[in-house]
């Protein structure tokens, strides 16, 4: 999920996402005068559980996280999203509105197209339709592995799956996260996370600092993880556009 660099005093280029930079020629300059430029400062909320979208968002850098909820207060992240996807699917899966809400959990930007031209273009057909739908079922079954693997994998294998997930979507191997954030996003006590990459630090996988965590050795957090890592790339890769399975 590797992406190039845009200069520091040009905004980013929309292809830096990977499903506008899948669109032929033609659509991609039919939309690119439609696409907005937004901010996605760290810890936003961009839609509470069961709000409306009003735009549908293509994120070239940063993560958006799917969290899930209850009653009593605690929460858990159903799905990461970042430059290989978008945010909003429900303008065009006739739901209008979804049970999670979506929060910034790394700072980054997004283009951000309406609703009304998001439907315009899903009823017109073409590659952006072909592109979203693909995403989505992508997106359902990594919601399903992640279920899966919460039920029946231990902390450590979580935090591994977590962390190249992150990595994944992310610039370099520095994550800034909180250990209480990482307890939300997983749905596990702080104390749980602590033992975990303090284990992991001891192990030399990570370097931890206050609202920090350094991945210093990736191939050995890919040996430790379970396979629900796994399972959810190769199915990023074989669906969308651009992926290791994809045709070229």
């Amino acid at each position: 999920m590797s992406k190039h660099k845009t200069p520091d005093n040009l905004p980013p280029d929309p292809k830096l996402n990977r499903m506008l930079a899948s669109l032929p020629a033609k659509d991609y300059e039919r939309l690119l005068d439609k696409l907005e430029l937004v901010e996605m400062p760290l810890g936003w909320t961009m839609s509470e559980s069961g709000d409306h979208f009003n735009y549908l968002h293509f994120p070239t850098s940063g993560i958006v996280s799917l969290i899930y909820s209850l009653e009593d207060g605690s929460s858990s992240e159903t799905d990461p999203v970042g430059h290989e996807g978008m945010v909003g699917i429900s303008i065009f899966m006739g739901g209008e509105s979804m049970p999670t809400s979506t929060e910034v959990q790394s700072a980054g930007q997004a283009y951000r197209l309406s609703r009304k031209v998001m439907k315009h273009e899903f009823a017109f057909g073409g590659q952006l339709q072909h592109v979203a739908l693909l995403f989505t079922q992508a997106l359902i079954a990594q919601t399903s592995q992640t279920a899966v693997c919460n039920q029946h994998h231990s902390v450590d294998q979580k935090m591994c799956r977590w962390l190249l997930m992150t990595l994944d979507r992310s610039d370099g191997k520095e994550l800034k996260v909180t250990q209480q954030a990482i307890g939300n996003l997983l749905g596990v006590r702080r104390e749980s996370v602590t033992q975990v990459l303090g284990q992991m630090q001891k192990d030399h996988l990570i370097e931890c600092a206050r609202g920090r965590i350094t991945v210093l050795n990736r191939s050995k957090l890919e040996k430790r993880v379970c396979e629900c890592y796994s399972v959810v790339r190769d199915e990023y890769d074989r669906l969308l556009p651009g992926g290791r399975g994809s045709k070229k």
